[in-house]
């Protein structure tokens, strides 16, 4: 469906620029585009490769274990239907470490194996249990303490000062999840009763 609307976005687009007589403008604008997006994908390698890895180095060292363990208690209040010890867990806490640092790409492989485990854990295999809900809701709204993405893009972009989103985004990711947490908890109530 996202093909069809992106496909008819781009025919409307050049079918105006034919009539307006700025097809030369839709040209240039189309291939200056493509530039910048290939010089942000090679500055956002770099800082991704860089995070992704110090990821795995947390991971084998056993810092990930660790710290799944000391937000056992935030995990068990979000996810109780999820039992100790079982692996959604450490993928929900390897995902959540991520989103915390701002890697939202370095998220996704645990983000994807922790909705496989959760899947196991669901009686009703058509239908997400509200540890899946709940997962993809926080998931979404993430709290995140450095923007790595945001602070790489105001980089490339020559900022003077790239890393003064911090603070407005932890504050807006906070509000976020806090929002996220509290619906999650009443749809949760709601369809239990």
């Amino acid at each position: 469906m996202l093909n069809y609307l992106w496909g008819f976005m781009i025919v409307i687009g050049i079918i105006v620029a034919a009539f307006t007589g700025t097809m030369g403008d839709v040209t240039q604008t189309a291939i200056n585009s493509s530039k910048e997006a290939v010089q942000i994908c090679i500055t956002l390698l770099g800082v991704l490769g860089f995070w992704m890895g110090i990821m795995k180095i947390a991971e084998k060292s056993g810092l990930i274990s660790s710290l799944t363990n000391k937000i056992r208690p935030i995990l068990r209040f979000l996810f109780p239907d999820v039992p100790d010890g079982h692996d959604a867990q450490k993928y929900i806490a390897t995902n959540l470490i991520a989103n915390v640092l701002g890697l939202g790409w370095a998220a996704t492989p645990p983000g994807l194996l922790a909705m496989k485990a959760l899947q196991k854990l669901n009686p009703k295999k058509d239908e997400a249990s509200n540890a899946m809900c709940m997962f993809l809701i926080v998931n979404i709204s993430s709290v995140q303490l450095i923007s790595v993405n945001i602070i790489a893009y105001r980089s490339q972009y020559g900022s003077v000062n790239p890393s003064e989103v911090i603070g407005p985004s932890l504050l807006a990711t906070c509000v976020s999840t806090l929002v996220a947490v509290v619906f999650g908890k009443l749809m949760e109530r709601r369809k239990r009763s």
